[in-house]
């Protein structure tokens, strides 16, 4: 991992992409992108189907070459070169595990193919099994395994070729909820501890601000926004990126465009309050979710908002019974976000 640290401290990064272009017929599927990603980084590229994340991924990893521009891996041009020649692994949705194989075997197997001797093989393999929490597992065979750990042994055979940038295209998306969401911690652990350079392609918002060091939004083959998770969350610079992660709402007043996400905003009870932007308006309908309550207010001056508020003490029949009453809404004005640029698809909203 010396390398790594090096290239880090040289400010030279890991991936980076200039100007990159890819058609399929007369299908735009990347627009002259540029892109950095540092080395050490868990970098995220969030989009919905279509906008182009998983084909500059595949460009990253050398299966599919850009029609124009540059492609750099740690500072060196790999743009036509084969994947087989990149300092890159990916890991897959489907985990592509050999079934007759066990656990080790799985692990071992870039190493065998690339002619690493058995001995160095099996303590390699057992290194990366412990750095995915999977260490006794080596007997075993994929179909013993639950669907998680079938995903850390794809992983560990990832990074036992220990390639500089490891890419990963929708790795979580055939697991259930909650072992998706408590593979997230996972990964996010494991990446911390091997200092590899990650890449992660997914549509998940949630998934992208739990785990990501920075997030790209991809939108019609272009980049949106690139950015920490809390400045995409807390401060969209376009209607996209606004509607897509997260959910926030959209207003118009005086001419002016702006947005407010919905747990920011709060419902006075006919009470204004101090320091607070307010607006009347009525509930037009309640959705109670367990710990929290989703409302809908349709405001007077137009416009609705949601407003999401915790259910601290009320019960579902006292929120439910809100819905047709009126309300003050409010918050502050330090959580609204002017919105000056058009997007790009800004009718998928």
């Amino acid at each position: 991992m010396e390398p790594q640290a090096s290239h880090a401290s040289l400010g030279v990064p890991d991936v980076k992409l200039t100007g990159i272009s890819k058609r399929y017929g007369e299908v735009v599927a990347i627009d002259h992108i540029d892109l950095e990603v540092a080395a050490g980084e868990f970098f995220t590229m969030l989009g919905p189907s279509g906008s182009g994340k998983t084909t500059t991924l595949r460009m990253i990893a050398g299966f599919d070459i850009p029609d124009s521009g540059r492609v750099e891996i740690a500072g060196h041009e790999v743009t036509d070169l084969p994947a087989y020649d990149r300092e890159v692994n990916t890991v897959f949705q489907d985990y592509a595990l050999f079934p007759h194989m066990s656990v080790a075997e799985n692990v071992e197997y870039g190493l065998r193919v690339s002619g690493v001797g058995r001995e160095e093989r099996a303590g390699r393999a057992g290194e990366a099994l412990e750095m995915v929490r999977l260490t006794g597992y080596g007997e075993r065979k994929p179909a013993e395994l639950s669907g998680g750990q079938r995903q850390r042994v794809a992983l560990a055979r990832a990074i036992v070729n220990r390639p500089r940038v490891l890419l990963l295209d929708e790795p979580l998306g055939a697991l259930d909820l909650k072992l998706r969401e408590q593979m997230q911690v996972e990964l996010k652990s494991i990446q911390s501890d091997v200092g590899i350079t990650f890449v992660y392609v997914t549509h998940d918002q949630e998934e992208a601000l739990t785990m990501s060091d920075r997030i790209a939004v991809f939108n019609a083959g272009r980049i949106e926004q690139v950015g920490p998770p809390a400045d995409i969350y807390e401060h969209p610079q376009n209607p996209f990126v606004a509607g897509f992660v997260g959910t926030s709402n959209l207003l118009e007043r005086d001419g002016s465009r702006f947005t407010v996400r919905p747990e920011k905003v709060r419902l006075l009870d006919g009470e204004a309050g101090a320091g607070l932007h307010t607006e009347p308006g009525r509930v037009v309908d309640v959705a109670y979710a367990g710990m929290i309550t989703r409302y809908l207010v349709e405001l007077e001056h137009g416009g609705t908002l949601q407003v999401v508020r915790q259910n601290l003490e009320s019960s579902s029949q006292e929120e439910l019974e809100r819905k047709g009453t009126d309300v003050i809404v409010g918050w502050l004005p330090q959580h609204t976000v002017a919105i000056t640029e058009q997007a790009k698809g800004e009718e998928a909203l």
